[in-house]
């Protein structure tokens, strides 16, 4: 059984390939960045499946945890934790692009989502 290798593409938007210098620490203004493109996702973010689907329930879901780990995320920065912050930001983030993966959520803008 042969495993297939995940390709790589050159225009990838996930995994760019051009060289970037290394970066080892989390600076607020990466942060702002990072939070401003998580708020617009979640406001420009809608469900795009009927109410009655067993799927609305899943993308009530991703939504709430996407809306709760943004929040955890601003307790955070305002703690002065940008690690935790960062990682928090993330995780919403992962929710808003699984749900637009998964098809339960509009995502058609691809600077917000990543499968847009």
């Amino acid at each position: 059984m042969h495993k297939k290798k995940a390709k790589i593409y050159k225009d990838s938007k996930i995994f760019p390939i051009e060289a970037r210098p290394v970066e080892r620490e989390i600076t607020e203004e990466k942060l702002k960045k990072y939070f401003e493109i998580t708020k617009q996702a979640l406001e420009k973010l809608e469900i795009a499946v009927h109410e009655k689907s067993l799927l609305f329930f899943v993308a009530q879901d991703f939504l709430t945890m996407a809306k709760s780990y943004y929040s955890d995320a601003e307790y955070y920065y305002k703690k002065g934790d940008y690690v935790t912050a960062f990682a928090a930001l993330n995780y919403a983030h992962g929710f808003i692009d699984a749900g637009v993966r998964l098809g339960v959520f509009k995502g058609e803008d691809d600077r917000l989502f990543a499968f847009g």
